[in-house]
């Protein structure tokens, strides 16, 4: 098998069909299986599922167990070399699994890539290539310096905007929307922490296949959608509260040690703003 295909399905749907769609309009010389994990949707999204894609190895679970713990319920099922991660809400082009592949193939020191996500609305999506969220990084973000100097690389260190979206090259980290991982890269480092419910994981995921040696490359000569953000409705407690949780997570787990106790004060205090700040932004106004 060259490819298991793992989606985590929770009430989406349509969203979910469509993606299952275009997998399989793909454009394939290869081998390949997928496995959707389903979440305990109340929709009909397990029914349609099974009625439209009889051939998807299906996994229901009895409640939500989060992002992290569904997809290494895939992962554990997966015979394939690659490891793909394929968020519900993303519709892949024909040529992308074996654009992708082909990549992947052609150089055995990299052990993750991802190919260029876009917006419905043809903007990119600016998760997929990253730099890891250090503090220096993430103030420059947080504080807007990346917008005031898109061009500086000082400045840019989380979205990397002063890099071609065009051209291919090395980062820190990937989005996990569409993640392609090689086999041996997840028997060294281990699978997804469970520790994080919902995001985060793929930062976290791609700090430990770098610690392990594998390069991750960014490779935008092919592209996904990823319907994301595509209502401003208020967002539940539970998905503002796990975003910043996360951050608090990934910097405790990786950076804790490396700073000193002024600098770990100062980011768990501007996670604690962002939070409060989030709370009030989505109870009293509009967010996407």
């Amino acid at each position: 098998m060259d490819l298991s295909i793992i989606i985590v399905n929770y009430n989406t749907c349509e969203l979910t069909l469509n993606c299952l769609k275009s997998v399989y309009l793909s454009e394939t010389d290869f081998t390949y299986e997928v496995i959707l994990i389903d979440n305990h949707s109340v929709d009909n999204s397990v029914e349609a599922i099974r009625a439209n894609f009889p051939m998807v190895h299906l996994v229901c679970n009895d409640a939500n167990l989060g992002y992290s713990k569904a997809n290494n319920q895939g992962m554990r099922l997966a015979k394939g070399r690659y490891v793909l991660l394929l968020n519900s809400d993303t519709v892949v082009q024909p040529d992308t699994l074996h654009t992708m592949i082909q990549f992947m193939d052609q150089y055995a020191s990299i052990g993750a890539a991802g190919c260029k996500v876009v917006l419905p609305d043809g903007a990119l999506d600016k998760a997929c290539r990253r730099g890891f969220p250090t503090p220096s990084a993430s103030f420059y973000y947080a504080f807007g310096f990346s917008k005031l100097f898109p061009d500086k690389p000082k400045y840019n260190q989380y979205q990397l905007s002063h890099l071609d979206p065009d051209q291919d090259y090395p980062v820190d980290c990937l989005v996990g929307a569409f993640m392609i991982v090689r086999k041996e890269a997840i028997d060294q480092v281990g699978m997804l922490d469970e520790e994080f419910f919902m995001y985060g994981e793929d930062i976290d995921w791609c700090y430990r296949i770098k610690q392990g040696g594998w390069d991750i490359h960014y490779y935008p000569y092919t592209q996904i959608i990823h319907y994301k953000g595509a209502s401003s409705r208020r967002k539940p407690f539970k998905i503002i509260y796990e975003f910043h949780r996360a951050m608090y997570l990934f910097h405790q787990k990786h950076y804790r040690k490396k700073y000193s106790f002024l600098v770990n004060s100062l980011v768990y205090a501007g996670i604690t703003v962002k939070f409060l700040t989030s709370l009030l932004l989505n109870r009293f106004g509009s967010v996407r």
